[in-house]
């Protein structure tokens, strides 16, 4: 007999479904007919498999016409499968069939809410809504408008865009919108990012006028802390070639110019949102606002309060942006602008207090009656740190009134002579030893809280060491409360550590969770050759090619440090739980990582005939401090066993030698066919450090040798561990380090510096690395960046390791490169100097300065940093000529290079 027909497909086909095409979905796709008898009847597991093949079509077809008392019943099972799967990420295709069964089966808004704000569901915007208005519609519900009030108030920070754009098509149109916070960013997220799908997007200025949020939505911009960052995105046309900068600012401008939102509103929003303060980052777009409506003088004056608070209190570029718009007034007010300046000229923002110093003498000209009161606020610049202002100062004191009297010592004499610099070096206090590591884990509340401290926070990048050690400590003794003492912590993980990143090659979340989320479970009387035996058979296999390695990285994005780290994950994880094991061989003695030899040898004492394992074991020595101990391999011999030979070995041999190092350029690699933006935003060049193991090493592991990775690497926050794998090689450690600093100075990366003090923690010689990797952390594009390669630096220079000349000699060759900027680094140089490094920082600027001076352009902030090294050369008696100082210094002219060469050449050859 012949099969009978299948109507389902040709019903699919007849209405034209979307989703006809589609013919599996988990086991299988059935027709859209047979799949509403079966829910009718009481089967839902094929409506379950529908929305997790991400089928949302055949899910709202499968509803279609249900009975309510069975959508009820399905429901509920739909809230208890959905228990089941917390940890499963619902992309946007997954995320929107569940968005549909939801909707088409709960009862309340509430209850679909509970559900839909979870961080782990997206859903795909527009579409999402479609479909969910058209269930709710055949279902006869009205509460998606309060479905879609729940899901802004629960917006994540982390929530997708398509997520906020599925709540915004589900509010109704005439219904005040939103104003939560969140909900404001993502819908200027939204306007940066309009939906290409549908063709090119509407230019930003035609989105603003037929926008039905704007109205709602526009006062909160000036209220809302930070929002100003993500104002300041570009408009990029189809071709991908012309684009239009702050396209925001810009077009609420040419709204207000239009009549179409109010111009004054604007203006006040933006003043009082400049007088509130925020990162200057995020102050930028109210700055870029003022200047697009270009304020008249009446307008100026009208808010003449507000813009002299500007001047006296705001950052600089806000600062700025008021003085010239006080300055454009016919007739400010004398006695307001006196008061003000006070204040300005206090400041250390050079251009802001040249410019103040200006209007002054321009006032003082205006206002002849007053040119004593006005002489006497010019004189507070005296004091200023930057000797160019205070000249130009007491230039115009001169010139409107008398000289100011100058504080200094008084002789025994009675009279007052100028205080003379007293010739010193630094004077940096030395920190001492490292600290000692914490105690071990031994009780499982501690442990506990350990663990809750680390998966709890997106942060990834400091040594687990502590609790590795816990968790081998208590895992064989008290396996069932350790287990049900994790269970509730991982269950409210941050979503960083959910799983493994496919992106990133350095990813140990999905390791580092698996290890935790079995810990304390039965184990197995034969271990079982699960993923942890798989990944120390791909370690420990010999490597295609070069010499034979026992450590093997498959990977060649992945450092070898970090090969260690994830062969120590996957060993622990593999013999977790096995009896006998007091405790890590590894765990460090120091906060910084370094390993006591005697407590080793005390440890595999301890661990008698028992193996120790082989990259604990591993990791322990790369900890011993470098250097002979023939005494001490002898102890470790006489324990008879072949852990004891190992270090005895190891002690005898010195340890792991210093590798040979050598600068290489790295270019940026070639442009891809079409479009490359990844390659535009790379910088031409850059500067990077090569190591080779000593002739006649065989560098078994491949942590001595180091090649430079492509500039596009990005090993995130997990460089901040790698100190503490080799913590008595410092330039080692920098040579690994070097790609994530320098992306923090000519990629602008945020937090790329932030592991340079640790650097400092090590131990061992520097090197060519360390003084790259401390010139391009001086020029990073952060402020915390600098300021780590700032404590790097008089970490180094307190320990007497500091080489100041190499460090100088870099960072004049990358500023002459125009590879970093030097206005970046002058700031924490002269904090060094402040904090008690003068005689480092002299030397470190003195030899910067020769490629500068013979640059064919000064680059900028030259000027400071030869006022920098007057300064140092000054209050350390320096009298070292640099080269090409003296050419500078003998042009004619009266620019600033040449004025602070010629006081940086007075300073050296005083005397």
């Amino acid at each position: 007999m012949g099969q009978a027909p299948r109507p389902a497909r040709a019903v699919q086909a007849r209405a034209g479904h979307p989703d006809g095409r589609l013919r599996r979905a988990g086991g299988g796709v059935k027709s859209t007919v047979r799949r509403r008898w079966e829910l009718a009847a009481g089967g839902s597991s094929d409506l379950f498999d529908l929305v997790d093949a991400g089928s949302a079509d055949l899910v709202a077809a499968a509803l279609t016409g249900l009975p309510e008392q069975r959508r009820r019943a399905v429901g509920g099972e739909l809230t208890e499968w959905f228990k089941t799967r917390r940890s499963t990420f619902w992309g946007s295709g997954r995320g929107t069939a569940l968005a549909v069964a939801v909707v088409g089966c709960l009862p309340t808004a509430a209850q679909a809410a509970a559900i839909l704000t979870r961080r782990t569901v997206t859903v795909d915007g527009d579409r999402a809504a479609r479909l969910v208005r058209v269930v709710a519609a055949e279902r006869g519900i009205d509460w998606l408008p309060e479905l879609a009030r729940r899901l802004a108030d629960k917006l994540a920070r982390d929530a997708w865009i398509g997520h906020w754009r599925f709540v915004a098509a589900l509010l109704p149109a005439d219904a005040a919108p939103p104003t939560g916070e969140r909900f404001v960013e993502l819908w200027v997220q939204s306007l940066a990012s309009p939906d290409r799908r549908r063709g090119a997007p509407v230019p930003l200025l035609d989105r603003l006028r037929n926008d039905p949020l704007l109205a709602a939505l526009l006062p909160r911009l000036f209220e809302i802390d930070g929002i100003g960052a993500p104002m300041m995105f570009d408009e990029v046309h189809t071709d991908w070639e012309s684009r239009h900068r702050h396209v925001l600012p810009t077009a609420l401008a040419r709204l207000a110019a239009d009549g179409v939102v109010d111009r004054a509103a604007l203006l006040d929003g933006a003043v009082g949102r400049l007088l509130r303060g925020d990162r200057p980052a995020a102050l930028r777009a109210f700055t870029v606002l003022l200047h697009e409506l270009a304020p008249s003088a009446q307008e100026v004056a009208a808010r003449a309060t507000g813009y002299l608070r500007l001047l006296a209190d705001a950052p600089a570029p806000v600062a700025v942006m008021a003085q010239k718009a006080l300055r454009a007034l016919p007739d400010p007010e004398p006695e307001a602008v006196l008061a003000a300046s006070r204040e300005v000229l206090l400041r250390p923002d050079k251009a802001l207090v040249r410019g103040q110093l200006a209007w002054l003498d321009r006032l003082a000209r205006r206002h002849p009656d007053r040119v004593a009161q006005i002489a006497e606020v010019i004189a507070v610049a005296a004091g200023h740190p930057a000797v160019d202002v205070r000249d130009r100062a007491a230039a115009l004191t001169a010139r409107h009134g008398p000289a100011p009297a100058v504080a200094g010592p008084v002789p025994a004499g009675g009279d007052t002579a100028p205080a003379v610099a007293v010739a010193r070096g630094d004077d940096l206090p030395h920190p001492g030893p490292p600290a000692p590591a914490p105690a071990p884990i031994t009780d499982l509340d501690e442990l506990t809280e350990e663990v809750a401290a680390l998966v709890g926070t997106e942060h990834r990048g400091e040594p687990f060491d502590r609790i590795l050690d816990g968790l081998v400590r208590l895992a064989p003794t008290d396996g069932p409360r350790l287990r049900a003492a994790l269970d509730p912590v991982l269950a409210r993980r941050h979503w960083a550590w959910a799983a493994e990143h496919q992106w990133d090659p350095c990813c140990l979340c999905g390791l580092v969770s698996d290890l935790l989320e079995t810990a304390g479970e039965p184990r197995p009387a034969v271990p079982q050759r699960g993923r942890w035996a798989a990944l120390l058979a791909a370690v420990r296999r010999t490597g295609p090619q070069g010499p034979p390695r026992e450590l093997v990285v498959t990977d060649p994005r992945v450092p070898a440090p970090h090969a260690l780290l994830r062969a120590r994950l996957a060993e622990v994880g593999h013999h977790l739980g096995e009896p006998g094991h007091a405790g890590l061989l590894a765990a460090p003695t120091s906060a910084n990582g370094a390993l006591d030899p005697l407590a080793l040898l005390e440890r595999l004492t301890a661990l008698g005939e028992r193996q120790p394992w082989r990259w604990d074991l591993t990791q322990a020595l790369l900890r011993l401090p470098p250097g002979v101990d023939d005494t001490l391999a002898g102890k470790a011999e006489a324990l008879r066993t072949p852990a004891g030979d190992r270090l005895a070995a190891w002690l005898r041999a010195g340890g792991l030698p210093d590798p040979v190092a050598r600068v290489v350029p790295l270019a940026r690699r070639p442009r891809k066919v079409g479009y490359d933006w990844q390659h535009d935003q790379l910088p031409p060049r850059r500067i990077a450090v090569e190591l080779r193991p000593p002739a006649g090493y065989p560098d078994p592991y491949g942590l001595l040798t180091v090649d430079p990775p492509p500039m596009e690497t990005d090993h995130a926050t997990w460089a901040r561990m790698w100190p503490s794998v080799l913590p008595h090689h410092l330039g080692v450690v920098a040579a690994y380090v070097l790609p994530q600093v320098t992306a923090a100075a000519d990629l602008d990366r945020r937090d790329g510096a932030l592991v340079l003090p640790l650097l400092a923690e090590c131990g061992g010689a520097g090197g060519p690395a360390v003084d790259v990797a401390l010139a391009y952390g001086l020029g990073a594009r952060h402020g915390a960046d600098r300021v780590a390669a700032l404590d790097a630096l008089l970490g180094l220079a307190a320990t007497g390791r500091l080489d100041a000349a190499g460090v100088g000699a870099r960072l004049g060759d990358l500023v002459a490169g125009n590879l970093v900027k030097l206005t970046r680094a002058v700031e924490p140089l002269r904090d060094a100097a402040g904090a008690g490094a003068p005689l480092s920082v002299w030397r470190l600027t003195a030899a910067a300065l020769p490629p500068l001076l013979a640059a064919a352009t000064p680059p900028r902030g030259l000027p400071d940093l030869l006022t920098l090294a007057a300064e140092t050369a000054t209050a350390t008696g320096a009298r070292v000529e640099v080269p090409g100082l003296a050419e500078v210094a003998g042009r004619g002219g009266t620019s600033r290079v040449v004025t602070e060469a010629r006081r940086l050449h007075r300073a050296l050859t005083a005397g």
